[in-house]
């Protein structure tokens, strides 16, 4: 009987069970294994799915390859075990190559998403062939939108969140992309969490909410976890989370991007054939300064502006209904008009939207008749008509070379 107990308890999965078989796995340097190292964190157990991550040097991703592999194998063989992901982690090592460096042509050691990650990229399908200038096209997605703010704090997640849901209700079908890698959010707005199940090799099933598609770094890591990737490592994981997803059949895929003009930015313009860009902005002056930077990024990378939309136009006081106008008025609009971009539409601050957010239920979806959620629907709708005559509106003429 006792025999039987103890059986029992070492074929119970536990966390402290999967770092027990761990410690066969030799570390990077062969003195002694990961666990003893600290090398192991952010373990998941659920439902049979075991991922954890791995803590590497930057540089050492493909000569270490073997021993992720070990570590997945030796946890796979445990009762109960049903997957294994093991996740390559890393902070760029200071002294190597600097941080505007070229990117890999594969992901290095970002976001594994099963046994068959890390290495050379997959044979080119028809699909993901390259669509002009290096772009690799994200099989059944028609249109791929960036919203971007020259500045964080001016309500760019939210307005990405409540866009994907306003587009989902006009009858498109509609993914939602977290790119903001350091400060994920769309997991707390869409009322989300979990670890994505894998459907075949390194291909991760999208999580869902409110009828949108979604993936973020923040279904992958815990939620506590400080991510301290350079630029490199995050644009990899970005490729990943775009590439390694079974999107299915989407028209359009919103992605939330940081905030700022940096590597992801950058590499989304380089990297990725984006229909177009959505600049979110607040009205006041500094705030419309950076909005400036971010509108002129996208045009010297040949990435249409769809528009700019006015974030906290004004505040409706939730006990009079008196509408105060905290950061100004008026002032995306007057910035589109000097910049020759379209206006989409003011979006007030209200109460029920910070409620609403916060409880992860969008207020497009939570309040579909509130006056919020009315902004969202009509910019949508003009989101929608320039996706539909993108042909027209949307590519601009290539410039033209004159020799004097």
């Amino acid at each position: 009987m006792f025999w039987k107990k103890g059986r029992q308890q070492e074929d119970e999965l536990t966390n402290e069970r999967v770092l027990e078989v761990l410690q066969q796995v030799k570390d990077p340097t062969g003195t002694s294994n990961i666990v003893e190292k600290q090398l192991v964190s952010d373990i998941s157990i659920l439902n049979g799915r075991v991922v954890f991550s791995i803590k590497i040097p930057a540089n050492e991703a493909e000569r270490l390859e073997g021993m992720r592999k070990a570590a997945e194998k030796i946890v796979s063989v445990l009762p109960g075990v049903e997957k294994v992901m093991a996740v390559l982690t890393a902070e760029k090592t200071p002294g190597r190559a600097p941080a505007s460096a070229p990117l890999p042509s594969a992901p290095a050691a970002a976001v594994s998403s099963g046994p068959a990650a890390q290495k050379s990229p997959a044979p080119e399908t028809q699909a993901s062939r390259p669509s002009g200038g290096g772009k690799l096209e994200v099989p059944g997605v028609a249109n791929i939108i960036a919203v971007a703010s020259g500045k964080g704090g001016v309500g760019k997640s939210t307005t990405s969140a409540n866009l994907a849901i306003a587009l989902s209700r006009l009858g498109l079908r509609v993914g939602l992309l977290d790119a903001d890698i350091y400060g994920p959010s769309v997991p707390k707005l869409m009322g989300v969490s979990g670890k994505p199940e894998l459907v075949e090799g390194r291909i991760m099933k999208p999580m869902e909410a409110h009828g949108i598609k979604l993936m973020s770094i923040g279904f992958l890591v815990d939620e506590e976890t400080a991510m301290i990737w350079r630029g490199p490592m995050v644009t990899s994981a970005l490729n990943q989370m775009l590439r390694e997803v079974a999107w299915g059949e989407l028209d359009v895929l919103v992605v939330d991007m940081p905030p700022g003009t940096g590597d992801v930015q950058l590499t989304m313009a380089q990297k990725v054939p984006l229909t177009g860009s959505i600049v979110v902005s607040t009205p006041q002056d500094l705030a419309l300064l950076d909005a400036r930077r971010g509108v002129a990024m996208f045009e010297k990378v040949s990435i249409p502006v769809i528009g700019v939309i006015e974030n906290m136009s004004h505040f409706v006081c939730p006990d009079c209904g008196g509408r105060h106008e905290i950061f100004g008025h008026g002032g995306a609009r007057e910035e589109a008009r000097k910049m020759k971009v379209p206006f989409l539409g003011e979006v007030p601050l209200t109460m029920e939207l910070r409620v609403q957010s916060d409880a992860g239920t969008p207020i497009v979806a939570a309040a579909p008749d509130s006056t919020v959620s009315h902004a969202y629907m009509t910019i949508g709708e003009e989101i929608k008509t320039a996706l539909e005559n993108k042909g027209e509106v949307l590519t601009k003429p290539a410039p033209r070379i004159v020799i004097e």
